[in-house]
Parts: C-alpha cells; structure tokens; sequence
C-alpha cells in the first residue's frame, strides 16, 4: 500500500507528501505530523480522505499502533507461526490431564461431604471392566450425586479454559509446547515482544464454540480436522471465535522497500 498525505504547513511548494508505507503512515500519526483531519490517498482510493475516517475504518487501536511502531523502529517485520494439529493435540490432552485430577478430588470431596455415593459408581465400573456391553453411563447417571458432580465439574472446566485464555492466552497445556491464543485481527501487526490478549467475552465465545467442536467428535472430528488442512491452523471454535492459536517464536521475513516496488 502507497500512501501520501497534504502537508498544512507547507504554502507554496507541492503540499503533497509521500510516498509512505501504512506503518510509515501510522508512525507520523504518532508523532502527531499526521492528525486527524489531514488529508491522505492511497492509489486506488477515488478522493483525498480525513486520516480519521481511514483510521476508524480499519479500527486500529492504541496498542495495534504502538506494536507498528516497535516494530518499524526494530527494523523487524515479522509473522506468526501457527501451531499445527498434534502440538494443539497435545497441550489439549496435558489439560485434560489436570481436569481429570480436579475431577477425582471433587469427587473424594463430595464422599466425604456424603454428597455422592462412591461405592456404587466403583460398582457400576467393576461391573463394566466385566462386561463392556453393559450401558454405564445411564446407570452412573441414576447414581446420588452424578449430576452435581457433573455441574460442579463442567463449571470448573469452563472456568479454567476461559480465565487463562483470557488472561494469559494459554493454558497450562499451551504453556508447556509454547503456544498461545491470540485474536486473528493481531496477525495484521506483530512483534516480537508482547502479544494481544483475547479478553474475557472472545474466550467465553471461544470455549462455547469449542463446545460444538467436541460434538463433531460423532462426525469424524470434522472441527479439528480442518486444523490440517487449514492455512492458519484453525479449528472450528477458532474460526466462530476469531482467534489463531500461535507459537511464541515470531518468524522474521524479508520485505522490500517502496521504491523498489514502484520500479516492479
């Protein structure tokens, strides 16, 4: 993208300025030489436009700009690596793993309270080791306490995935591999410091999305399947929530100078 904008302060001479680069548009905002009502164009647009429409338009905030900037001035373009199916696959089960053992003290817990009647449901799995035939997931539902179990532990499992994407765009299991949830808007601008964070409303619609993922399970597991065959790796849930699941290495890539664009 070519950009020029009208310098107010020049009277005489050729107002117009340029040509620049969006992130050399968003930097002379910055520094306020760019303000709001300064006019720009970029080739293709039919008129010369405020900076603030354009700005709106492409809703860039505080922190995308501030991002531009520091990586303008670290002279280091850089992209995302997108972390493909079996590292998610992983992390996933590591999580899994950590829900399971919340699950068994919850459940020694609630013995103990005399909420839930452990022998019974020992019974019913003995009884199932035996016979695999043997329908046990309706008789563990008659059991006294299944079902607040089952809440108890449903509401612990959403709460883990939402508050650490939310706050710290990884669970414990993409802690371990080194990957994390960020918004698909922050692939527009990265650095290699910092990342954005997906906040508590885009990680609740993520983990309800990822929901109706796990029920693809019964279709094959179409809604993680596609994270093979998609470009950026996403899974279902990813693209409902509008969201890509990344590496913490930043892959620095080449970029050509403006000019020798123009000569091409």
């Amino acid at each position: 993208m070519i950009w020029y904008y009208i310098d107010e302060n020049e009277t005489e001479e050729d107002r117009r300025k340029g040509p620049y680069t969006f992130d050399e548009i968003l930097e002379l905002s910055e520094k306020e030489i760019i303000k709001d009502h300064t006019l720009v164009w970029e080739k293709g647009m039919a008129d010369w436009v405020c900076w603030k429409d354009v700005s709106q338009k492409n809703n860039i905030s505080e922190e995308q700009v501030k991002e531009a900037l520091e990586s303008i001035l670290n002279n280091t373009p850089t992209t995302r690596h997108y972390a493909g199916f079996f590292i998610r696959a992983l992390a996933y089960g590591i999580d899994n793993l950590i829900l399971t053992a919340v699950g068994v003290v919850l459940i020694m817990i609630l013995n103990a309270l005399g909420q839930i009647d452990l022998v019974e449901l020992s019974g019913i799995m003995e009884a199932y080791t035996a016979d695999s035939s043997t329908d046990v997931f309706t008789q563990m539902l008659e059991v006294k306490g299944v079902h607040l179990f089952l809440a108890i532990w449903g509401a612990l499992q959403a709460i883990y995935f939402i508050l650490f994407t939310a706050f710290k765009s990884q669970t414990p299991g993409k802690m371990v591999f080194g990957i994390f949830v960020v918004p698909a808007q922050s692939d527009l601008i990265v650095t290699e410091k910092g990342k954005m964070k997906l906040g508590f409303l885009q990680s609740t619609l993520r983990y309800v999305s990822s929901l109706f993922t796990q029920l693809t399970l019964t279709f094959y597991g179409l809604g993680y399947i596609i994270v093979m065959i998609d470009p950026k790796r996403r899974a279902l849930h990813d693209w409902v929530g509008k969201t890509h699941v990344v590496h913490a290495k930043i892959v620095k890539i080449k970029t050509q100078s403006v000019e020798a664009k123009e000569k091409k």
